[in-house]
């Protein structure tokens, strides 16, 4: 045969070498699923225990991460699902349902009947009809390692009146996937993206699918134009004028071997229906102006009053050859459809300083009592210390400087407009995190929950925040963050501390606040 025909044989024998490695790696991933399969069902079989509904005051749920939060249509509560937490060695997965009252500031566990299995990174949408409906489909169930996926493609709704749950039995539907986006515009759920990730390999999605809430049928819409490349994670909410908006999201895709590079989309696009022709939809790039949100994966989002966007939080990735380092965010943005426009959304700060200033005499700087006067020079920094101690004993101090006091009080700054806390307390806010839950009731974003990473460590949150969007003062802390998590926080900020000044030292240069001028002082209107 010669040369040539040895060549051959052996790329014969290596192709014959893939493909049974190709059969046995897709027997050992179809295992591992039936594996899961029988987890779930496993659970599934303690929950058919449950007869009949009932209802316990209880204490704020456990911390958790990819759950759902939803405000009821009628009543005055907010409607968590599902979730996921991760204590360092093993994952838990949650079906639980939990109902806060807002006006109590009481929790209660509702077990109900035959529940959709445990999940985490599902949607769930609220639609005012038979007295609240929470419509619920996908999400994924993991392993207790955490090293394998189960994607659900089931469609449920919970039926708040009666307190039942309802499996929706329909062909048709979008294939199973987590990290997907669903909205409910007019009479139809509108669902868009996601992800489905085996041992093998992983897909993002960017088909689009509307579910009828009347005829209970799926349909595969395919809109004219060029829509968002496939992604998870994205913003998805519809406008005031009908109009459906997609931002952002993640992705990765193989660049070699075993190395994934991921992307943090930051563009934009805007889905709708064409008049005067059922069913048929398009897409058309957007280019909003003002302050953007730096690209990140992991921000949630709501609607305000007022139909604008509002996005909170996420993870920025650095990425350098096969290590990623996550930069975690607190900062508010909104997007107003309106204007095509972003604007990041900055607290006014409480107005009590600014009314007593008002009724002061005149003659007097800012109203301020001759006493209020005395010894005004400059304050030094205050510095706020806390200890938390972890489940491994580990004290973590967390340390945070506050702005010099000026006259009166207040902290050293440019704007005097704006009020500031009495006594120079520092303004409370929920700390740096992705994946949070978010849900807006009469005006109020109330903020539940998440993570963030502590060097290799995840740490999972359970507080509680909520913020008047009308006023844009301050937020309220309704349940604190634990004593562990607070630790972790804080350790985390004594070393970011540490690395900024270790930076300055060496004359790096600051980086300008590149969204300067673009800030919104309460919700933008």
């Amino acid at each position: 045969m010669g040369k040539k025909g040895k060549k051959e044989k052996k790329g014969r024998g290596a192709e014959k070498t893939a493909a049974k490695m190709e059969k046995k790696v897709s027997k050992r991933s179809r295992k591992e699923e039936e594996d899961l399969e029988a987890l779930i069902a496993h659970f599934q079989a303690l929950d058919a225990r449950k007869t009949r509904i009932v209802e316990t005051p209880c204490s704020p749920p456990s911390p958790r991460l990819n759950a759902s939060l939803c405000a009821h249509p009628e009543k005055e509560e907010l409607i968590l699902f599902g979730g996921e937490y991760f204590n360092g060695q093993k994952t838990f997965l949650y079906n639980e349902l939990y109902i806060y009252n807002i006006r109590k500031d009481a929790w209660t566990k509702v077990e109900i009947p035959n529940p959709p299995p445990r999940r985490c990174a599902h949607q769930a949408v609220m639609v005012p009809q038979g007295g609240g409906q929470l419509w619920i489909f996908g999400g994924e169930f993991a392993s207790p390692d955490g090293e394998h996926f189960y994607h659900y493609r089931d469609l449920w709704v919970l039926h708040l009146a009666t307190r039942t749950w309802e499996q929706v039995r329909s062909p048709g539907g979008p294939s199973g996937r987590s990290g997907h986006r669903m909205v409910a515009w007019k009479r139809q759920l509108i669902l868009f993206g996601g992800f489905h990730e085996s041992t093998r390999d992983y897909i993002y999605y960017n088909d689009l699918y509307a579910f009828n809430l009347d005829t209970f049928t799926w349909s595969r819409l395919s809109p004219s134009g060029t829509g968002p490349t496939p992604r998870s994670g994205c913003q998805m909410t519809v406008t005031a004028q009908g109009s459906i908006v997609i931002y952002g999201g993640y992705s990765k895709q193989r660049v070699r071997k075993d190395v994934d590079r991921g992307t943090q989309h930051s563009d934009m696009f805007l889905l709708k229906a064409e008049e005067g022709r059922e069913g048929r939809w398009a897409w058309t790039r957007v280019n909003p102006s003002g302050a953007k949100p730096t690209p990140r994966s992991g921000f949630s989002v709501a609607v305000a009053p007022n139909h604008q966007t509002l996005l909170f939080g996420g993870v920025c990735d650095d990425e350098e050859d096969e290590s990623l380092e996550g930069h975690f965010l607190s900062d508010l943005h909104f997007y107003d459809p309106v204007r095509n426009r972003w604007f990041a959304g900055q607290l006014k700060g409480p107005k009590v300083e600014k009314r007593r200033r008002r009724r002061g005499k005149k003659g007097e700087p800012g109203g301020a009592s001759k006493q209020e006067l005395k010894g005004t020079g400059a304050q030094e920094p205050l510095q706020v210390v806390r200890e938390l101690v972890a489940e491994d004993g580990t004290v973590v101090t967390i340390q945070q400087g506050l702005a010099a006091l000026g006259p009166a009080g207040q902290p050293e700054s440019d704007d005097s407009d704006d009020g500031t806390n009495e006594a120079g307390v520092p303004a409370v806010e929920p700390s740096p995190r992705s994946s949070a839950m978010l849900a807006v009731k009469h005006g109020r974003l109330y903020l539940y929950g998440g993570m963030f990473e502590a060097g290799d460590r995840q740490v999972t949150l359970s507080d509680l925040y909520c913020l008047d969007l009308h006023k844009m003062e301050e937020w309220t802390v309704l349940v604190e963050m634990d004593p562990e998590s607070q630790e972790w926080l804080e350790e985390t900020d004594s070393e970011e501390d540490s690395d900024e000044v270790k930076g300055a030292e060496g004359g790096g240069e600051s980086e300008e606040d590149e969204d300067s001028g673009e800030e919104a002082r309460g919700v933008p209107t």
